[in-house]
């Protein structure tokens, strides 16, 4: 597959890209903890096609500790025994604000609730705003048919 556009080479995707990344920054930066931060990142990729962003979440989680057995079963995490009630908690908010469209009304109030459980309301806005991230950068990718399969941990700082 080749890519439709350098998005690397373009100055207006740089700054697209630099404010995109200048705001996930800012979400790092909150008290949502880094795993679960990865863990998101890969279920909004894994839902939206995105192999470019799967294979860099999936790299940077294994790169700070992630164990394979949890990557692995992010996609199926409703059925595997080894996330915390908080991260399920967060997965289910990212599929809920991913396939936004499939459900009249949005995101559920169980859904938040759950959320509301184990994240208090500054770690929310940290996750809404993450998961809004991710589905951005994953759209940015998946229609300009960025590869996935290149990327190494780290690459981008």
């Amino acid at each position: 597959m080749n890519a439709r556009l350098n998005v690397l080479g373009s100055q207006a995707a740089g700054t697209v890209l630099k404010n995109l990344t200048a705001a996930n920054r800012a979400v790092s930066e909150t008290g949502l903890p880094a795993t679960t931060q990865e863990l998101v990142k890969i279920r909004a990729s894994q839902i939206n096609g995105c192999g470019f962003c799967t294979d860099m979440h999936t790299k940077e989680a294994e790169a700070a500790g992630e164990t394979s057995l949890r990557l692995n079963l992010v996609a199926a995490w409703r059925d595997a025994t080894v996330f915390t009630d908080a991260e399920r908690a967060a997965l289910e908010l990212t599929e809920e604000g991913t396939r936004i469209a499939d459900a009249a009304g949005g995101v559920p109030d169980e859904v938040w609730a759950r959320a509301a459980e184990h994240y208090d309301e500054e770690q929310l806005v940290a996750l809404v705003a993450l998961i809004a991230l991710i589905n951005a950068f994953n759209r940015l990718n998946v229609i300009s048919r960025q590869p996935g399969g290149g990327y190494e941990a780290g690459q981008f700082g």
